[in-house]
């Protein structure tokens, strides 16, 4: 390989590694605060509210927690979107409103799946 073409190819590379690491992260993210909303889910069904209420709230610590990692990645209206979810999730949660928490669960579910697809490398991202 020329002299001239290592940088730009080097450089590609380690775009290209973190791009792959940056979607692996965002998967494993997602899915775990997916599987907290599901736990939260499961307690609502068995009529725990506290319980209920502790998991949104444990799940939602977690989230905050990679806030800033979010904010470098992703598009600020889907975080804020996802963030504005979990608050009315904890509002319905602390009010014991079964339907309405539930669908907020979904909805919350929902977005973080959108959330990990956007930050997968793929075709259509990249195009």
């Amino acid at each position: 390989m020329k002299k001239g073409l290592l940088i730009p190819a080097a450089l590609l590379g380690a775009i290209l590694a973190f791009c792959l690491w940056n979607g692996a992260a965002m998967s494993a993210h997602t899915a775990r605060w997916r599987a907290q909303l599901e736990e939260a889910d499961r307690l609502v069904l068995l009529e725990d509210w506290k319980g209920a209420a502790a998991a949104l709230r444990a799940g939602y610590a977690d989230w905050t927690e990679r806030q800033t990692y979010l904010h470098c990645v992703t598009g600020h209206d889907a975080v804020d979107d996802a963030e504005a979810m979990y608050h009315r999730a904890l509002a319905f949660a602390e009010r014991e409103e079964d339907s309405e928490l539930r669908a907020e669960l979904a909805d919350l579910r929902d977005q973080l799946r959108l959330l990990a697809e956007m930050e997968e490398f793929s075709l259509r991202n990249v195009l």
